[in-house]
């Protein structure tokens, strides 16, 4: 759709007379379906990379919603995506499908006719989306970790709450398919199963050096990479540090540059340690300490951090350790036992672990006794969630919160990134949860949030623009 064509939708779709023509039954902003069977939520997919492939199936495999609109700063996912979900719903045996593309997300969020949206762009764009859309109006699923930084977390919950929209984190462990494992050991870990819990040992994983050093490259015309760059630094474009040209699916190289992702320490880490404050009942509160050591790449197209170790210490006296060496998953020790879980032989993405299921030594459930593992009949219990896209639709239907809700998502991003913070400054902290500051500490409290490379990229000034506090 060309810019003239767009306006005059965006303002036919504006006064009412004309919009997405799919389905004439649509919901907006926070209104309710009311039980409805054929009213289905519009969705926008924002990003449309490996992640936002994935997420983009999550949603249009549940007939609640209809995948209206996909959005791109490469156009050569835009157009893919396209014709993904056009060929979905063809095969469904429709014959006129519709759906809107767009290059910049701003345009999405303009569209009344848009209830909910889909934010599977890179770490650093994360908060500037989400909070713009929660804005809008626009309900949100939000690829984790929910943002880049600390005070960005907190600017999104307060817009979240101000517009009452609902918005699900990507912290898909918390529902029950396809990863068994967490679910049944936080609730046995959160009901006194192993007695007085002590130690929670979390391994996620490594990243390693690419090999490759830092060099210019020419900018594919297909991507808008200064719009690409947003809030991050000025920097001339290495396809390493952006997502590969060739291939949809293949690990992007920003999930291991710090000016766009943080590397481990919030990629996965912000997984597992959402489970572990989940479990010990910490989920809106976190570390009282935090004592972090890494090895950052040097010389190569990626930056992040290499080995780690990451002692965390929380209020209700248990100790969470992170360390390169630990197997991928969460291991909770107890006076009374032990258990564990990971994702084993189950993966999202290429680039998930793997551990052969039909090794009871390597399997995702483990425990130091199976009675441990039992159903919990009485005490705490979690929520129903059978898959995390699905629980996200129908707490939208039924405007409850979700199975990942903000306050306690922005929490597992804090932890992760007090870590990363004492990883740059090499030195143990002291973390203030209920004011979400460090202690005595004013370097480390400028970490908390990095200077956007314009005025145009301040989650600060869109948030005073919508008459709201950032802080």
């Amino acid at each position: 759709m060309n810019q003239q064509t767009r306006r005059k939708f965006l303002k036919r779709s504006l006064i009412g007379g004309a919009g997405l023509i799919i389905l004439p039954n649509i919901i907006t902003g926070c209104r309710t379906l009311g039980g409805s069977a054929n009213r289905k939520i519009q969705v926008a997919q924002i990003g449309c990379g490996r992640e936002g492939r994935v997420d983009m199936d999550g949603v249009l495999s549940h007939d609640l919603a209809r995948v209206v609109a996909v959005c791109d700063l490469d156009s050569k996912r835009k157009e893919a995506a396209w014709a993904h979900v056009v060929d979905f719903y063809k095969k469904k045996g429709e014959s006129n499908v519709n759906v809107e593309t767009y290059n910049h997300y701003r345009a999405v969020l303009e569209n009344p006719e848009i209830d909910a949206v889909v934010v599977s762009v890179p770490d650093h764009w994360h908060a500037l989306v989400a909070i713009q859309a929660a804005l809008a109006g626009k309900h949100v699923y939000l690829q984790k970790p929910v943002t880049y930084g600390i005070a960005e977390s907190i600017a999104l919950r307060k817009a979240v709450h101000a517009r009452k929209i609902i918005l699900q984190a990507g912290s898909q462990q918390r529902s029950e398919h396809p990863f068994v494992a967490f679910r049944a050991v936080s609730e046995a870990v959160r009901n006194g199963r192993l007695g007085k819990l002590q130690t929670i040992k979390i391994g996620i994983g490594l990243d390693k050096p690419s090999g490759k050093k830092p060099e210019a490259m020419p900018v594919p015309e297909n991507l808008n990479y200064e719009t690409w760059l947003g809030p991050a630094p000025e920097q001339p474009y290495m396809e390493g540090r952006v997502h590969p040209q060739d291939s949809f699916t293949g690990r992007p190289g920003w999930i291991t540059t710090e000016d766009f992702g943080l590397g481990m320490i919030t990629n996965w880490g912000a997984h597992h340690i959402d489970i572990a404050q989940w479990a010990m009942g910490m989920e809106l509160s976190g570390p009282m300490s935090i004592d972090a050591h890494a090895d950052f790449m040097t010389d190569d197209v990626w930056t992040v951090h290499r080995n780690y170790h990451v002692e965390m210490l929380y209020a209700n006296g248990v100790q969470v350790i992170l360390d390169d060496k630990f197997e991928n998953g969460l291991r909770f020790e107890g006076t009374e036992g032990w258990t564990f879980c990971s994702r084993g032989a189950v993966r999202v993405t290429a680039s998930d672990p793997n551990a052969p299921e039909t090794d009871p030594n390597k399997g995702p459930l483990r425990a130091s006794d199976k009675k441990i593992l039992e159903p919990v009949k009485h005490g705490k219990r979690w929520a129903p969630s059978s898959n995390h896209y699905l629980n996200w639709l129908e707490s939208i239907e039924a405007h409850r919160d979700p199975i990942a809700p903000i306050d306690q998502a922005a929490r597992s991003l804090t932890a992760c990134a007090t870590a990363w913070i004492g990883m740059k400054l090499k030195r143990k902290l002291t973390w203030n949860p209920e004011k979400e500051m460090f202690i005595n500490d004013d370097e480390a409290n400028a970490m908390r949030e990095r200077k956007p490379r314009s005025s145009e990229y301040d989650f600060r000034r869109v948030m005073n623009d919508a008459g709201l506090s950032a802080a």
